[in-house]
């Protein structure tokens, strides 16, 4: 039961922080504190998701050409 309750708990976390759609300034939060930590989650995951959109930008447009012409 334990397992079930901290596996929900995490998917609610991580899903809520991939939520925000702009990089924050985590400065403003003690270094020790969970809200910097979670602050540079939040910024990660987009930092991630950008970078991924901007390097399979090519590919992903490569890809729909191939379907078309076949």
């Amino acid at each position: 039961m334990k397992i079930f309750i901290i596996s929900f708990l995490s998917i609610v976390f991580f899903s809520s922080v991939s939520i925000s759609d702009e990089v924050l300034d985590c400065s403003k939060y003690s270094k020790l504190s969970s809200k910097f930590y979670s602050c540079k989650t939040a910024n990660f995951v987009k930092e991630t998701k950008d970078y991924q959109k901007k390097k399979w930008s090519k590919e992903k447009k490569k890809l729909i050409k191939l379907k078309k012409k076949y």
